[in-house]
């Protein structure tokens, strides 16, 4: 699993260079099943998750390269249709491939898809509109979700909840798909436009993508060589800044996109911290002591992320004052704040809302990551604390930061990890 041993006290300070997104990087390697041709794939983040995606589209029949943090993919032709059960479990982004798959090849067999424990993370919306499309899915033994379909067919539908997974397979099946099909309340997220912008540098009529409804095109086989740059990963951005929020340095952030990230701007900006804007990067300067703030919901883009609550609640933990935090997304998200009560954190956790009193200092000690953005917020709660922290299960973390420790090393941070 690997740990991360981490010595607190000392104020971050210096430059970052912010990842490629994750979670736009996935729902296009998945997209790129779709295209006979070549697809170039610049500023990719070196991940778990990531090379679980690159493993199972060598799996499927892909040819594929990484390396600089470009990633290569040709995908002629489907060699199969069973995704294997130890990678689909490994993380729930294996989801993604069902659009592309049942769009290309018109089947595919995957398991129930893991990933962190944050709680339920249910598919019936993808499973609904799949279904709506022309597709048969069925769970045969052992969770495993059989899916096929003879033709898929383009159609208008209303999603109950704007779920980013389920939109993303709707529009990879669509494109394929015989006429138009119509997303009323997809998600809205940075991540949906970049998988719209990539499916349109592959020739495929879709528009709307960051509004209430998008539209896509059916089409006919693309074959195409083309190069698409992945966007800036905001929620790295924003675990950055609480990183020199919650140590109190100052970090300047480059490669990203401010926009992306204005929910996180707002609140880091009412804690106390000075942040000043430029095109694509940003300086964050901490007060001495934070301030308390109430985030009442965390909520779909253009909402507070929920991938950036834990992250927050550890930085809120020495503010002064008493903050609120309430998520609405995954039920069961706060579980890594019994752990940051082993570092003398206050926290009362009732149902979906956490009462953090903010107290003077943390501690080190040894404390386990059981999911992604939790085990981020365990590190920066070692940041700043007394001591030394060792925080296990790395595993988790680096399903979605490249290479954190070097990162924070680099402008200050004493920390390492050990297998």
């Amino acid at each position: 699993m690997g740990k991360f041993i981490v010595r607190g006290g000392h104020p971050l300070n210096g430059s970052v260079k912010i990842q490629g997104s994750k979670n736009a990087v996935l729902p296009i390697l998945a997209a790129s099943l779709l295209n006979k041709g070549t697809c170039k794939l610049n500023n990719c983040p070196n991940l778990r998750d990531v090379n679980v995606a690159i493993e199972i589209l060598n799996i499927i029949g892909a040819e594929t390269s990484f390396t600089d943090h470009t990633i290569r993919i040709t995908c002629k032709e489907i060699k199969e249709t069973v995704v294997p059960n130890h990678l689909a479990a490994e993380m729930r982004s294996s989801i993604i491939f069902l659009g592309p798959m049942l769009a290309r090849c018109k089947e595919i067999s995957i398991s129930y898809p893991g990933g962190c424990e944050i709680g339920p993370r249910p598919i019936d919306l993808h499973i609904k509109a799949l279904k709506k499309m022309g597709a048969e899915i069925f769970f045969a033994n052992e969770g495993i979700l059989r899916c096929r379909a003879n033709e898929l067919i383009g159609c208008e539908m209303n999603l109950d909840y704007p779920s980013v997974g389920a939109t993303e397979n709707i529009m990879l099946a669509a494109v394929y798909a015989k006429g138009r099909t119509i997303i009323n309340n997809p998600a809205k997220e940075p991540e949906i436009i970049s998988l719209q912008n990539f499916l349109k540098a592959m020739g495929v009529s879709v528009y709307g993508a960051g509004s209430g409804r998008i539209v896509i095109e059916g089409r006919e086989e693309i074959a195409c060589d083309m190069e698409f740059d992945i966007i800036p990963d905001r929620i790295e951005a924003g675990t950055m800044m609480a990183a020199a929020a919650i140590t109190g340095g100052e970090l300047y952030l480059q490669n990203i996109i401010p926009g992306h990230i204005r929910p996180i701007i707002l609140k880091m900006t009412e804690a106390g911290c000075h942040i000043q804007e430029e095109e694509d990067s940003l300086k964050v300067t901490a007060p001495k002591r934070l301030k308390a703030v109430d985030i009442t919901r965390t909520s779909p883009y253009p909402g507070f992320p929920t991938d950036m609550q834990p992250q927050t609640v550890a930085m809120l933990s020495l503010a002064q004052g008493t903050s609120i935090m309430i998520e609405t997304v995954f039920d069961n998200r706060f579980g890594y704040t019994e752990e940051l009560k082993k570092m003398g954190a206050d926290i009362f956790v009732e149902g979906r809302a956490a009462i953090i009193r903010g107290v003077p200092e943390l501690y080190g000690s040894y404390v386990k990551s059981k999911d992604l953005r939790g085990g981020a917020a365990l590190i920066l709660a070692g940041l700043a604390a007394k001591g030394e922290t060792i925080v296990d299960g790395a595993v988790h973390i680096e399903r979605g930061y490249d290479k954190i420790e070097d990162k924070l090393r680099n402008v200050g941070a004493d920390i390492i990890k050990i297998d």
